[in-house]
């Protein structure tokens, strides 16, 4: 593969750059301000404008690869700019890049029919929606998805859905209006793999309920958050399936690759900052008659985590020449690799930075708890590190019969 970006690449790091330091990194605070004013649980006025100015610079949908929707990106050259976009919790929505819209929209681009994409593609495109995915079960251990036992049923001309789903992200925020909900159409279906299926699910069908959100490490995440929901009797078209009966692991497939990539980019971007945060304060705090920065083991964390971190960074870039030359499903053992590897990466830098701060490491001032409270949630996000592991082991042993 070559390492270089291409110059339309680089103008496009530059300019999303540009636009962090103008509008993201100035108003961090103000827009953790707000959502602390009156209801956690609507949109955050700040970054609608910001959202506003993002799409009149046409820095807007740039993850949507293979597609004339899209910004007509390689997932190789969006890593870069989404690096960029992980640095602040805030800068993937102002870009209408964030999770888990962009892996639905990506699935409704591949599956959807004309009229469900007209419905719910387009709005999501153009930033006037956010939509959910509903996988998680609480009641299994969903890190086998064979285990979901959520129910989809062909009832005439509808489907009827029954179950309870958790860790359903972005379903308390009042402008998710789709969900994608995977369950079993075909329970004793011969083949495990043909039992599941994806359906759309607009967030206002009777028998919906949201019934809590959930914190992670104390975090509520609003108003993003994370739901869990219950469905009961939920009724929706039979034209809301996608791809067909039995297809919903074909589908996770090419979801989860593009999901589980961007969220490894972001983290790359999320140990960058915590790095450039360590060195700062090191430098500028002074412990035993010299600065923290001129202590060996500073000094050792510091080039550990570079190392760690540019590692990661051709891991993942890796992976993605791979998606893009051979498809989603042979890079698989690359998307495995940097699911394991780019998250404890992230959560021992981040943890470093930590350290380095101090008592303050811990508190909200700097932004590291909570970077860290995410980035140790995504070892277990779109599969756990030991789901993964697994995978690569079983791969790796094929070439050796």
């Amino acid at each position: 593969m070559d390492f270089e970006f291409s110059p339309k690449v680089k103008e496009l790091q530059e300019r999303v750059s540009t636009f962090m330091d103008r509008h993201i990194y100035p108003n961090e605070e103000k827009m953790a301000a707000q959502i602390a004013e009156g209801d956690r649980w609507q949109p955050i006025p700040m970054l609608e404008e910001i959202k506003g100015k993002a799409k009149a610079e046409g820095l807007w949908n740039m993850f949507l690869p293979d597609s004339d929707r899209g910004f007509g990106l390689s997932n190789l050259e969006y890593a870069p700019l989404c690096e960029i976009m992980g640095r602040s919790p805030y800068a993937p929505e102002a870009f209408n890049c964030s999770a888990p819209d962009t892996g639905n929209m990506e699935v409704l681009e591949r599956y959807a029919t004309d009229e469900n994409k007209e419905r719910w593609l387009t709005p999501l495109l153009a930033g006037e929606i956010r939509s959910a995915f509903a996988m998680t079960e609480p009641a299994v251990a969903s890190s086998d998805a064979t285990n979901i036992e959520s129910e989809i049923r062909r009832d005439g001309d509808e489907y009827v859905i029954n179950g309870r789903k958790w860790w359903t992200s972005g379903a308390g925020d009042p402008r998710c209006k789709i969900l994608i909900f995977m369950g079993k159409s075909d329970p004793n279906n011969p083949d495990k793999y043909r039992q599941q299926s994806m359906i759309l699910v607009p967030m206002d069908t009777d028998g919906i309920t949201v019934e809590r959100m959930l914190p992670v490490f104390g975090y509520d995440d609003a108003p993003h958050g994370h739901a869990e929901v219950s469905f009961e009797n939920v009724r929706v078209p039979a034209s809301n399936m996608l791809l067909g009966e039995g297809r919903g692991f074909e589908i996770a497939q090419g979801r989860l690759g593009p999901g589980r990539i961007h969220h490894c980019m972001r983290a790359i971007g999320v140990a960058e900052r915590a790095l450039e945060r360590m060195c700062k304060r090191t430098k500028s705090r002074v412990a035993f008659g010299k600065p923290v920065s001129e202590q060996t083991v500073t000094q050792e964390r510091i080039a550990e985590a570079r190392i760690m971190i540019d590692q990661a960074r051709l891991l993942v870039l890796h992976a993605a020449y791979k998606m893009d030359t051979v498809g989603n499903k042979e890079a698989r053992k690359e998307i495995a690799m940097i699911k394991v590897a780019v998250p404890n990466m992230s959560c021992k830098v981040v943890d470093w930075a930590i350290q380095a701060h101090g008592a303050g490491g811990v508190t909200t001032d700097f932004g590291l708890a909570s970077a860290y409270a995410h980035q140790r949630t995504l070892r277990l996000a779109d599969g756990p590190d030991e789901v993964h592991r697994n995978q690569i082991a079983r791969l790796e042993l094929r070439q050796h019969n």
